[in-house]
This record gives structure tokens, sequence and C-alpha cells, in this order.
């Protein structure tokens, strides 16, 4: 894997041994920034403020700071993939504009003044088919960690939800990428 776009365009991604994480493909990374880039309704990445919940390698929130973004939370509890995160943001030279938090992103409790939020971009990017983004959203929303143009941008399984499920948020775009499923939504 690889960054897409931006600054750090080219440079490998180190992603966490084993199956217990499952990265977004390069294409559907390029995909989900080229849209960005280019929608009526996505703020700009220059100087965003990012979170990257089940960050597995963190390759959403990188490519989101290649892209200009000025800072970015990875939230993953998994070991492997936090080791995963460390390296990249080591070998990036990236600490003075990232966060690892060690939390279950299901009971995300973050206090906005020291880690940045509210956010500009909120990437979630949960395993699939368990249901696991529906917490996160009703936590980001409660704890107003969604900044007032921020966005969302969920990846699940193709068939995982109905549009009904993402109510008190406005779906922006809905995509599919082979077995993904990538919603942009934003609060209502």
């Amino acid at each position: 894997m690889r960054i897409v776009g931006g600054n750090l365009r080219g440079r490998n991604i180190a992603t966490p041994s084993g199956r217990g994480t499952r990265p977004t493909s390069d294409q559907t990374r390029e995909s989900i920034f080229n849209i960005l880039a280019h929608a009526d309704w996505a703020p700009e990445l220059e100087d965003a403020i990012v979170a990257d919940i089940f960050a597995g390698s963190g390759a959403l929130g990188l490519e989101a700071i290649s892209r200009g973004a000025k800072f970015c939370l990875f939230v993953e509890t998994e070991p492997k993939a936090r080791g995963a995160i460390r390296e990249n943001i080591d070998k990036m030279s990236l600490f003075g504009c990232t966060r690892l938090h060690r939390r279950d992103a299901t009971k995300l409790k973050i206090a906005p003044g020291n880690l940045r939020g509210p956010f500009t971009h909120i990437f979630l990017d949960p395993p699939y088919n368990k249901g696991l983004w529906k917490p996160v959203l009703m936590k980001l929303r409660d704890q107003e960690l969604i900044a007032d143009n921020g966005i969302i941008i969920l990846e699940i399984a193709a068939e995982e939800a109905e549009e009904e499920e993402f109510r008190g948020f406005d779906v922006l775009a809905d995509k599919e990428w082979g077995a993904a499923r990538v919603v942009f939504m934003s609060l209502a």
C-alpha cells in the first residue's frame, strides 16, 4: 500500500500483519479523496482537523495529511495496528500533527480540547457487518465532535446498512467499490 496523492505521494504504508484489519485499497482511497476534492459539499482538506476511527494502518488519515490536513487523530485498539500506525508516523515524520488514541471506538470519549476536535473530516472504517459504526456515530454527534461543516466518510460492507439507519444525518453521496460501500454524511 502507498500514499496515492499529495506531498507524501508514493510513500509506502506499513500494514499490520495477520487478518485482524482490512486496509482500504489504494483505488478506493483515491476515489474517496477525488470525491472530497471535487464535491461542493466537502470541506477543504487544507488545514483540516481529521479523525481516523478504526484506523487499522492509518492509511485514510495519512492520506488526508498528505493532502493538506493539519492534524489527524488515529483511534485504534488492536496492538498490531497501533504498531503499524506508529511506524508510519515515525517514518513519515508526522509526530507534531498526529495523535494515536488507544480507545474502543464504540466507547469513544474524547475531550475536544486535548485531542484537537471538533473534526472536519471523520473517517470510520469498522469491521464489516458488525454494526460498530452505529454507536460511534451517536457518540460523535452527542459529544459535538463533528465540526459545523464537517463530514463523515463511513466505509461498510456493500449490503450492510439501509438508508433509514442513517437517521439524524444527511447522506451526501453513497458509492460502492467492490465489497466496500462508502457513505459520505453530514449532520442533518
